[in-house]
């Protein structure tokens, strides 16, 4: 069944949104159908219509690049784009596949941090875009509570996307190893777990049994990687987490 989007928009469309059905909708009748717009009240709505514009991506073209910083919001309006996270190796996870009224790019913006993911269309995809400028114009200050609150959940939504490219490219062993990188902190020049490390946690933390965790800490103590403090505490040695199996 098309989308609220994709039913006003039949038939194909110039490059540029040129005499298509799309193209003939104006702004604002978009933005008031976009699910992330519905409780503007209609000066706000006006005011986002005026500071949006109509871009499209074709199949295969990159909306936001990993690693980079985002060029601003991008509300899909029909077509579908796949979020993916790629690591070192050139191995892709899948994150989501997005439809038409679902947006991206918001997270580099808030934090103004590179893009945690890579957005790729899987289809012709229309899209409004509120640029990087404008989106930074209708942010409240920066030193109030509400994007005090915003920036705390984007950090929230980048450990979720690490979490899910651990589980997913990373082998136990190194899954484990990289949990405990997490927990560690820095003193003196050395990564430092300052209590006592508590395997069940860790075990249910990387999706593997006790027993394997602790099977996977003897291997890394005996190569070295870590040290158990006779105070439970645990060094980390400086190495990267174990490749993926």
């Amino acid at each position: 069944m098309p989308s609220p989007f994709q039913a006003q928009a039949q038939g194909d469309m110039s490059d540029h949104l040129g005499a298509s059905p799309m193209s003939m909708i104006p702004i604002l009748d978009l933005i008031r159908r976009v699910p992330l717009f519905a409780q503007l009240s209609p000066e706000m709505a006006e005011a986002v219509a005026s500071r949006v514009t109509k871009r499209r991506f074709r199949q295969g073209e990159v909306v936001v690049s990993q690693g980079q910083p985002s060029e601003g919001l991008f509300i899909l309006l029909n077509g579908r784009v796949r979020v993916l996270t790629t690591d070192e190796r050139g191995k892709e996870v899948i994150l989501a596949v997005l439809k038409a009224g679902a947006f991206v790019g918001e997270m580099s913006l808030i934090d103004r941090q590179p893009a945690s993911a890579t957005v790729r269309a899987e289809l012709q995809t229309d899209t409004l875009l509120l640029d990087r400028a404008e989106f930074e114009r209708s942010l409240p200050g920066a030193d109030s509570l509400s994007y005090t609150i915003m920036r705390g959940l984007v950090r929230r939504l980048r450990l979720a996307d690490q979490r899910i490219e651990m589980m997913a490219l990373l082998s136990v062993h190194g899954r484990v190893e990289q949990t405990l990188r997490d927990m560690a902190e820095e003193s003196g020049g050395d990564l430092v777990i300052t209590r006592r490390v508590n395997r069940q946690d860790v075990a249910k933390i990387v999706g593997a049994s006790r027993e394997m965790v602790s099977r996977v800490m003897r291997d890394l103590e005996d190569s070295g990687a870590i040290v158990t403090r006779p105070d439970g505490s645990v060094l980390l040695h400086a190495r990267p987490a174990a490749q993926g199996g």
